[in-house]
């Protein structure tokens, strides 16, 4: 027994006394007089450490610094859906945040950036896939450009199947409206980015317990940039989304489905500014910052503040639900066991 942390946890808002015990939470007993605002570490579900931009090959030495602002930030778990590292198993290294693994990207021909990903055909693409999710996750490429047509429904159906067959999940990689109808009707376990949406689905979404994960900071990163393109469909297609993943963000939460925080941009650690944006998109605030906390662990499978939890937490000066700007400035981080500030 070492490291005692004290203080009020969220989301019970409860007072809380924990001794750490090795990577796990031990409840002490004892009162706390502690006065911080506990979180079970802040997570980003859609992050790519280990490349700056698309095309770039897997640099493992940048995978370690991209890690390791996500933790200076608080970020105390990744999910990385897509990457160019060929070592699906890579092992964790402790001194890292926790690593949900999401494969290669899957990408079929006319999809993605050209030469990147992993390249298969629509009747490869099921086995490719479940080959792929050994780690837990994979990722497809469902869909790219505005007037390209997306993974066909019964190939992508044909996809899911597979990979829960094999006890994995499936992201998938859509913008446009067709492609993703395909992916919520395909039984996916995760839309990311979703600009173009159809809120008629998102009941079916809640009933399949699909998550959504908008990504609200890249795509407005790509808004920021659209003097560079000089594609005037592609600059109306962005500009269209922008403007249609508010009002999805708040349609999605009001009808149950899980959303969740994911950045999906560099540099690395800027989770706290995606809770803000869902914040902004009409999310009650307890609610955006379990997208980026509490929910997004237990959507992963991992415990929250409780006894023989992992000892993961971020403690802050003051209750981030009132104040959300103080996830810029945790106090404490422990990770694994270890005080890392």
């Amino acid at each position: 027994m070492g490291v005692r942390i004290s203080g009020i946890a969220l989301p019970s808002r409860t007072p809380v006394s924990f001794v750490v015990d090795g990577e796990r939470l031990r409840a002490s007993g004892e009162s706390t007089s502690d006065d911080l605002w506990l979180l079970p570490g802040l997570v980003d579900v859609h992050s790519h450490p280990g490349m700056e931009a698309p095309g770039d090959a897997y640099d493992h030495e940048l995978f370690r610094r991209h890690m390791l602002a996500h933790r200076a930030a608080g970020v105390l778990t990744v999910r990385s859906p897509g990457s160019p590292d060929p070592l699906l198993d890579r092992a964790d290294d402790p001194d890292l945040p926790r690593l949900a693994r999401g494969g290669r990207w899957l990408a079929t021909p006319g999809r993605f950036f050209e030469g990147y990903g992993r390249r298969v055909t629509e009747d490869e693409l099921p086995l490719a896939a479940a080959e792929d999710s050994v780690a837990g996750w994979c990722k497809v490429i469902g869909d790219w450009m505005p007037d390209d047509p997306p993974v066909p429904l019964d190939v992508l159906t044909a996809t899911v199947e597979a990979v829960h067959a094999v006890g994995g999940r499936v992201a998938v990689h859509c913008q446009t409206a067709e492609g993703c109808r395909n992916a919520v009707l395909a039984g996916a376990d995760s839309l990311e980015h979703g600009m173009h949406l159809d809120h008629s689905l998102l009941p079916r979404m809640a009933a399949q317990g699909m998550a959504f994960v908008p990504t609200l900071t890249a795509i407005g990163k790509t808004r920021e940039n659209l003097d560079k393109s000089k594609d005037p469909r592609f600059k109306e297609w962005i500009l269209s989304g922008w403007e249609h993943a508010f009002p999805t963000v708040h349609a999605a939460h009001e009808a149950g489905v899980t959303v969740l925080a994911g950045s999906d941009s560099k540099p690395c650690g800027e989770i706290a500014g995606e809770i803000a944006w869902l914040i902004k998109a009409g999310m009650p605030v307890e609610a955006a910052i379990g997208a980026g906390s509490w929910t997004a662990r237990s959507w992963l499978g991992l415990p929250g503040l409780v006894d023989g939890g992992f000892a993961d937490v971020v403690a802050y000066e003051a209750d981030p639900v009132e104040d959300p700007s103080v996830l810029l400035r945790p106090k404490r981080i422990v990770l694994r066991g270890n005080v890392i500030a």
